[in-house]
């Protein structure tokens, strides 16, 4: 486990299994649809049970580079954040990944939790290069948490790691 405090935060990385965590909340790399099929998604929805999904299909959907929020259901987390990253080749990937990061980090501070564990947005079946993920989740982060926040933790949950260390290498 590597960890960086900032102000009264901290940002820390770890290997395993997102839906094993009891952070306040999970990010679901989601797709805009919200609609949980494979990937961490589908992990999430078989974890969590079918009240997640009811409630994604309440809320319809959302844009890339947004962010909404459901209970966790069954998970240790209470809640999860949807937040839709890009897909390669559609355009301003870059700026959509921020976004996606910042638009989960808000809700984190509007709904007064604390704790939350992001994966590795849209470096799966979107294809997104995991080091400009790293990159820019980072640095997000890092950002985020030198304003004004209530947000106590932020974990970035690799599951591979190649891309642990990838992450690792970013957070120095």
């Amino acid at each position: 486990m590597k960890e960086l405090i900032i102000k009264n935060s901290k940002i820390r990385l770890i290997q395993g299994d997102i839906t094993e965590l009891g952070t306040d909340v999970i990010v679901n790399a989601a797709n805009a649809q919200l609609i949980m099929g494979g990937g961490v998604a589908g992990a999430i929805r078989r974890k969590g049970g079918s009240k997640i999904q009811e409630e994604c299909d309440k809320i319809n959907c959302t844009f890339v580079g947004g962010a909404v929020i459901t209970t966790g259901g069954n998970l240790k987390a209470k809640y999860v954040i949807h937040a839709v990253g890009p897909r390669m080749g559609e355009g301003d990937e870059d700026n959509k990944l921020r976004n996606a990061t910042l638009n989960s980090l808000k809700l984190m501070d509007k709904h007064h939790l604390k704790t939350i564990s992001f994966p590795a947005i849209s470096t799966g079946i979107f294809g997104y290069p995991i080091e400009r993920c790293a990159k820019i989740m980072i640095s997000t982060a890092k950002e985020y948490l030198s304003g004004i926040t209530n947000i106590e933790e932020i974990t970035f949950c690799l599951y591979s790691n190649s891309d642990f260390q990838i992450f690792a290498a970013e957070l120095k």
